[in-house]
């Protein structure tokens, strides 16, 4: 990352030089309130003594208002797309260069699939790299501007997004569509 080797780097200075994780289970502190989980996340602004991190609040909130109306609630009682909601939110609390995210719509309902991917394209827009591991072919590609088609382990195909949404190999196999019906 950045022209630096990671495969030694320890989570903090991972955390330190930017990149913040989103895993697919999510991995919420349960027993914690939702506030208490995003403070959690702005772990590196706090050691850093970067003062900002309260207006890092603000924004999770603003994006993701349901977790403000919420925040005293207990991470553990919320539905599966509030969490998947504050997993993002508690990331972005480090401010990161690099946003990785792990299959952040499974399992989710179509509706919170489309807010999460909205999400997704404005923090790009802002300026925010994201990395995207996704299952649901059509919405990655959506709001990616390059994309990996994976086959055991391998680049089966790789591209422009758009292109890649056009290919036939990948609306065959990825997208659940012939050729003809994508036409």
């Amino acid at each position: 990352f950045d022209g630096q080797d990671l495969s030694e780097a320890t989570l903090e200075d991972r955390v330190m030089m930017g990149l913040a994780l989103v895993p697919e289970k999510r991995e919420l502190f349960s027993t914690m309130p939702v506030e208490d989980n995003l403070v959690l996340g702005g772990w590196r602004a706090m050691k850093q003594r970067i003062p900002h991190w309260k207006r890092e609040l603000e924004r999770v909130y603003e994006l993701f208002p349901r977790l403000k109306e919420r925040r005293a609630q207990l991470a553990g009682t919320l539905s599966g797309g509030e969490r998947q909601m504050l997993a993002v939110g508690r990331a972005l609390m480090s401010s990161p260069r690099l946003l990785m995210l792990d299959e952040p719509s499974l399992g989710l309902a179509p509706l919170v699939v489309k807010e999460i991917f909205r999400i997704i394209e404005r923090l790009q827009s802002e300026g925010t790299s994201i990395l995207l591991v996704e299952q649901n072919a059509r919405a990655a590609l959506e709001v990616a501007n390059h994309g990996y088609v994976l086959e055991t382990g391998s680049i089966a195909v790789e591209g422009p997004a758009a292109e890649l949404a056009h290919n036939p190999r990948v609306i065959e196999s990825y997208l659940g569509a012939t050729q003809r019906e994508a036409a």
